[in-house]
């Protein structure tokens, strides 16, 4: 058998004192599989005192994942830490600089340092494998950079943040509020007591550009997403979308257009019929669809301690596999330097259309301006609902729901601030994309 591949770890959370874990508990399955031991030689943490619940007497602890990285007796790196920049970017630099094979969690740190770190692997033979930086342990980077060669993907979207899901399920489940659901979601670990990465799209847009790039060929482009998040769905808006048929999902979608690569994070109305509507809680689901295979949808734990090392786990296999000297597989699906600049696609008109819901003052010609503002901005609708049930507007309010047929984002925001200059509007207008099936598009 040949020697034990060993490993450091930098950073000993959730996902990292998992790992160990598993690694340990699994050490002689893993010896068989992967053809060589996995050995855990040395560690990198903020605490050593601490108690993880896990045996760290044989290894040797650096107070500094930066020497860890430089000095450590290992032959990977495993990066466990999170953010793009400080500690996770220099240590991850200096160990592929010295030729280590580097495994990372870390969305963030590649979202805006992944091609600079994949033109150093590639340069200096070495593996960067990231498979549990987005969705946790669906599959999808290696179904991306290896399973589907051949394959031309034309879009990817899918579900790809467990908190917004968990908030969006039990918000519909138990007709709660987003505020109570929230609550929950931090009392239960799900959110962070900062929740704002999560719901307000940031965490699911580093994801999307990660894969963007494995999907298309292009660099990463994380701050060029439209980007919305959840916190102002109201159970009022979980409420129209059953009636209409829908249920609201926060989607990662981009896809190639005639004039560039569209890439977008949102609140979303998806047929409740659909699998993608079926996906609940914290449950992660990504969708591919190319020209070969068609449509491909991977549906399972986006985090979780257990899920994530799992994940990382594969990776360290993989490296443990893998021959000296034999082709690598490009880091983000593509040569590095053959990556081709991130065009943005134009604006253009989205099939599904889109559900609108205003509050407004009641009185006489408000139904009627609504409706020519539409048919200014050439928005026909396919249906228009006034309200004034008292759950949906306070006394001397109504709601008027609106969904209209295929236009553009810019035709639908022009309309809305057009209505909101008429000063008839009561808060904030509620606008979200509906997505239907391809037969109805």
């Amino acid at each position: 058998m040949a020697d034990a591949l060993k490993i450091g770890i930098a950073g000993l959370g959730t996902v990292g004192a998992s790992l160990v874990r598993i690694i340990q508990q699994k050490s002689n399955e893993l010896a068989v599989t992967c053809g060589r031991p996995i050995t855990i030689t040395a560690v990198s943490a903020r605490d050593k005192a601490r108690d993880r619940g896990i045996d760290l007497s044989t290894v040797t602890w650096f107070d500094r994942p930066e020497d860890l990285a430089e000095k450590g007796d290992i032959d990977v790196f495993v990066e466990l830490m999170g953010g793009a920049e400080g500690a996770a970017n220099v240590s991850v630099r200096t160990a592929l600089q010295r030729g280590l094979h580097v495994v990372t969690a870390n969305k963030a740190l590649l979202a805006y340092h992944g091609v600079e770190l994949a033109t150093i692997a590639e340069e200096k033979g070495s593996l960067l494998n990231f498979e549990a930086a987005v969705a946790g342990g669906i599959p999808v980077i290696k179904a991306l950079r290896e399973s589907l060669t051949g394959n031309s993907v034309s879009r990817i979207y899918g579900i790809m943040n467990g908190t917004c899901n968990y908030i969006l399920t039990k918000m519909e489940k138990e007709g709660l509020s987003f505020a109570e659901c929230l609550k929950e979601a931090q009392r239960l670990g799900y959110a962070e007591a900062d929740p704002a990465f999560d719901i307000e799209g940031n965490d699911t847009a580093h994801k999307l550009s990660i894969l963007t790039t494995l999907a298309f060929g292009n660099q990463i482009a994380a701050d060029d997403i439209y980007l919305e998040g959840i916190t102002n769905i109201s159970i009022e808006d979980i409420h129209a979308a059953a009636e209409l048929g829908y249920r609201i999902k926060l989607l990662g979608v981009a896809q190639r257009t005639d004039t560039g690569i569209e890439q977008r994070v949102h609140p979303t109305m998806v047929p409740v019929d659909s699998v993608i509507a079926q996906v609940d809680g914290v449950t992660n689901a990504v969708a591919i669809e190319s020209d070969v295979l068609g449509e491909l949808l991977m549906v399972g734990p986006g985090a979780g301690g257990n899920a994530t090392a799992s994940s990382v786990l594969g990776d360290i296999a993989d490296i443990a596999k893998s021959q000296p000297g034999a082709q690598r597989v490009p880091v983000l699906g593509h040569p590095a330097a053959t990556l081709e600049p991130y065009r943005k696609a134009q604006m253009q008109s989205h099939e599904g259309g889109y559900f609108i819901r205003l509050t407004v003052l009641d009185r006489t010609g408000v139904f009627a301006s609504v409706a020519t503002r539409m048919a200014e901005n050439n928005i026909s609708l396919e249906s228009i609902v006034q309200r004034s049930k008292q759950h949906l507007a306070p006394s001397h309010h109504q709601t008027i729901i609106l969904v209209t047929h295929a236009t553009t984002e810019e035709s639908v925001r022009k309309a809305v601030a057009s209505i909101k200059s008429e000063g008839y509007l009561f808060g904030e207008p509620q606008v979200i994309r509906i997505e239907r099936p391809k037969e109805e598009g």
